[in-house]
């Protein structure tokens, strides 16, 4: 590994998005701990940037465990140095109507976006602190956290709350030269899958967006490499939406 070389935390970067800016990231220079709940899957992501002549490691982790954020990022301090950008990507949905949602699938959506993102924002930001190192925070959040949407209140309400963390993170950080942002895309990604499949869902959906199309992944992780870039040091406590146009339609 590079002396200079930056170690990157990406969680839920197993799949879709969170690989794509684990990989991003990689392909830079910058050593990625790559982490997700499924170890299996963070291993393989690992192993396909090292392949590739990059530098990564790998940690299972549960984002809303405080002990499996608090392990996290122990190893990616003990492995790859501390971390100076830490993305917040772990997320998953539990669809349903309010009237038929149940309270076991609104909690877990919040635990693992809103918990979840305040644990790996509360111990990126430690270990930089104590470090006394510059660094950037980058939360995932989402249309549905900026303006709502139906059949996914659990969803919009941890988003959110992820938009207002940004916000309020921010403020509070900037004095230690910590920067925290928050990206809101629309990737075809796993977890649009079935609103992709979905014939008339999609079609609905793809009327709304101005561009028409749903964002690959590898083009919004270019967002996160942005921000994290020397383009993007004077950026903070913002939302940027990587939507194809559909916050600004709405």
């Amino acid at each position: 590994m590079s002396d200079t070389a930056r170690c990157v935390v990406v969680t839920g970067a197993g799949q879709g998005l969170g690989r794509s800016v684990a990989m991003a990231f990689a392909a830079q220079g910058d050593a990625v701990m790559v982490s997700d709940i499924d170890g299996a899957r963070a291993a393989s992501v690992a192993d396909e940037i090292i392949a590739a002549g990059g530098t990564a490691a790998s940690a299972p982790a549960d984002v809303s465990s405080e002990l499996d954020v608090i392990a996290l990022a122990d190893a990616a301090v003990s492995q790859l140095g501390v971390p100076r950008v830490w993305v917040n990507n772990a997320g998953l949905t539990r669809p349903a109507m309010l009237h038929k949602m149940e309270v076991d699938d609104f909690d877990l959506v919040l635990q693992v976006h809103t918990r979840g993102t305040f644990l790996g924002t509360r111990e990126a930001a430690r270990r930089m602190i104590a470090a006394d190192v510059d660094g950037l925070i980058i939360n995932v959040t989402s249309s549905a956290g900026l303006q709502g949407t139906i059949g996914q209140i659990n969803y919009s309400a941890a988003k959110g709350a992820i938009t207002a963390m940004t916000k309020s993170s921010a403020k509070e950080l900037a004095r230690r030269g910590i920067r925290v942002n928050a990206i809101a895309p629309v990737a075809a990604t796993p977890m649009t899958e079935k609103l992709r499949v979905d014939e008339k869902l999609a079609g609905r959906f793809l009327d709304s967006i101005p561009l028409g199309r749903f964002g690959e992944p590898d083009e919004i992780a270019a967002a996160f490499t942005f921000l994290a870039s020397d383009g993007g040091a004077y950026v903070t406590g913002q939302v940027l939406c990587v939507d194809g146009g559909l916050y600004m339609a709405s």
